[in-house]
């Protein structure tokens, strides 16, 4: 049995897109952090997506944790050329495409971006692979929003329309465990 414990970082503060571009969290409420540090298993492995919001999060909340080198596979979303644009600015531009990107999930693609099936497929090995490295243990993966629905979509075999009606916020947990083949859900965006 392994239990994932799917944190999404710190708040960039950005009302943009913000998929693969590099933006800090802020880290500055220094009570949420202990809050959650407290709350995650010790012991534990820590590992983040290499983003330095992602990255920097698991640093805050890492303490006498082991730490596992950061993963590219565990990177949000690639909003191609609509990263860092506002939704208002792209559905301007292309209302068409806008929409069935966010209304229907799946093959749709931003320009230059990745489509919610390619994400899934990416995350879903990245995961596949520290359940398989890291059995029995306690794992952190201190992620993004993107990276923690694909998650909940897949344990609990929901759509993806399903999956986005979640909410992921900052500094949350999400609970998954995997004996064998068999997801267990426990709590969904639970802040500490």
């Amino acid at each position: 049995m392994t239990r994932l414990h799917l944190v999404r970082h710190g708040p960039t503060h950005a009302k943009s897109m913000v998929g693969w571009s590099d933006l800090p969290a802020d880290l500055s409420d220094h009570a949420a952090i202990a809050r959650l540090s407290a709350h995650l298993p010790d012991p534990a492995l820590v590992i983040s997506s290499d983003l330095c919001r992602a990255a920097d999060t698991a640093t805050a909340v890492q303490g006498t944790r082991t730490r596992l080198p950061h993963r590219p596979d565990l990177r949000e979303i690639n909003f191609g050329t609509w990263e860092l644009r506002r939704y208002a600015e792209i559905e301007a531009e292309d209302p068409v495409l806008a929409r069935a990107y966010w209304g229907y999930p799946g093959e749709v693609r931003p320009p230059n971006g990745e489509s919610w099936n390619e994400v899934c497929a990416r995350v879903d090995a990245a995961i596949d692979a520290l359940i398989r490295d890291h059995a029995g243990h306690d794992v952190i993966v201190i992620a993004h929003f993107g990276v923690i629905l694909s998650q909940v979509q897949r344990a609990l075999r929901l759509t993806a329309e399903e999956a986005f009606s979640h909410r992921i916020d900052n500094l949350s947990v999400t609970e998954i465990t995997r004996l064998e083949d068999t997801w267990t859900v426990g709590r969904i965006n639970h802040c500490p």
